[in-house]
């Protein structure tokens, strides 16, 4: 059987303990002291040597964007013989109906008007010597940005609301208040405030979920059949509407509700309902199609919403763009749209990319002739392919790196803090 000590033990224990470890400490040798030792004194003022730290990083300011460069710098110039810089060429002079009006492209504009004979070797020689190229650079330095493709859509509609055609393309709402900022603060150049009146105060305008909650029908243009062809046309920012009386029409963008482009694409892939390389145009209206339940979801990712305005159609509509930012008709193939913070609208622009979905080389001489929401940054293009289905193939497909060189008169020197 176990015994359990009574306290007494435990407490004798204990003492029997205490003493033994205390006899040990008394036994042990006491040590002598060490023998003196000599010291130098230290040097007054002498302090600990502290570690030492790094240097805090000093933060680098942005890269201009302009840089100059030479002709035979440009990616795929040497070799433009394959591309036919005539065709470019008729573009710019459509854009010197614009540029004329500005001093510094006044001589060049009334050089291009004299050049005779205009053959694609004469327009090369013509470029290289009337033409100073200068490379568009990024804030980080980096020279290629991103090029995106747009396209005119065609969609089907009527002037009248049907089960058919259910879907509105408005007007400019009356009650969009459009501030310039510049006008007020010229440091603000470029910036535009919108909103709506609400009592005293100046309130944010509807978003895009917020709009279609307010269910208007006032300042319709035209109705259509097609929920994604007017969302995918705000974003192109014009089209053709072909109407139920046989019919066509043309509209273009005419405002916007202030709030910030989102791409729906890149919400899907953030979802991880799509991988990148599928969030094309026709990837998204796919997914579409397989949850029409979530469609609205979708649509109203992007706050976004474009308004527009009726505009004339000559022939077919097909033959002459629809006009863009600088007020002309874009050209297939040869006009981009750019952010006009760094690049000047109107100037000639070579474009060194890759077609759309490949890596063959695409390089050509294009013009800087529209703007867009999306096109932010020095080196960034969106790329118009044309009107009608197989430019917007293209244009859904496209997304490709690219490097970029504004052309300007050679009698024209940036601002210091541009280059």
């Amino acid at each position: 059987m176990l015994r359990i000590p009574s306290v007494a033990m435990v407490l004798a224990l204990f003492a029997a303990l205490a003493t033994a470890v205390l006899a040990g400490c008394a036994l042990q040798p006491q040590t002598s002291p060490p023998p003196f030792q000599a010291q130098c004194p230290a040097a007054p003022g002498t302090c600990p040597v502290c570690p030492v730290c790094p240097a805090p990083e000093v933060a680098k300011p942005p890269a201009k964007p302009l840089l100059a460069a030479q002709w035979d710098e440009l990616d795929g110039w040497p070799d433009a013989a394959a591309d036919d810089l005539l065709h470019a060429f008729n573009g710019f002079l459509a854009s010197c109906g614009i540029l004329q009006k500005k001093p510094v492209w006044r001589e060049t504009c009334s050089s291009a008007r004299a050049l005779e004979g205009r053959s694609s070797t004469d327009v090369r020689a013509w470029f290289e010597t009337q033409l100073q190229p200068w490379q568009l650079v990024n804030p980080d330095g980096g020279r290629e940005g991103l090029v995106t493709g747009y396209y005119e859509p065609l969609l089907k509609g009527s002037r009248n609301s049907s089960q058919r055609y259910p879907y509105p393309i408005y007007g400019v709402p009356a009650d969009l208040i459009d501030v310039e900022l510049g006008d007020l603060y010229p440091e603000l150049r470029h910036m535009r405030l919108r909103g709506r009146i609400e009592g005293r105060k100046l309130l944010p305008y509807y978003s895009r979920a917020d709009w279609e909650k307010t269910q208007r029908s006032d300042n319709v243009l035209v109705w259509a059949d097609d929920l994604f062809d007017v969302f995918f046309m705000q974003i192109q920012g014009s089209g053709q509407v072909q109407l139920d009386d046989g019919s066509r029409i043309r509209v273009g963008y005419a405002d916007q509700n202030g709030h910030p482009y989102r791409s729906i694409g890149r919400w899907l892939i953030d979802q991880g309902e799509l991988k990148a390389e599928q969030a094309s145009m026709q990837g998204i209206k796919g997914w579409a199609r397989a949850h029409p339940e979530r469609v609205q979801e979708l649509l109203n990712a992007n706050p976004s919403y474009v308004f527009f305005r009726e505009l004339g159609v000559q022939g077919n509509g097909l033959d002459a763009g629809p006009p863009g930012a600088l007020g002309v008709p874009l050209t297939a193939e040869r006009s981009i749209a750019v952010d006009a913070r760094y690049s000047i609208l109107g100037a000639p622009v070579w474009l060194a990319t890759t077609w759309p979905g490949s890596e063959r080389p695409l390089q050509r001489l294009m013009l800087a002739q529209d703007t867009g929401g999306a096109i932010r940054g020095p080196a960034r293009a969106d790329f118009f392919w044309g009107s009608g289905h197989d430019a917007g193939v293209q244009a859904g497909k496209m997304r490709q790196k690219g490097r970029m060189w504004i052309l300007l008169p050679r009698s024209h020197v940036p601002p210091d803090g541009q280059r």
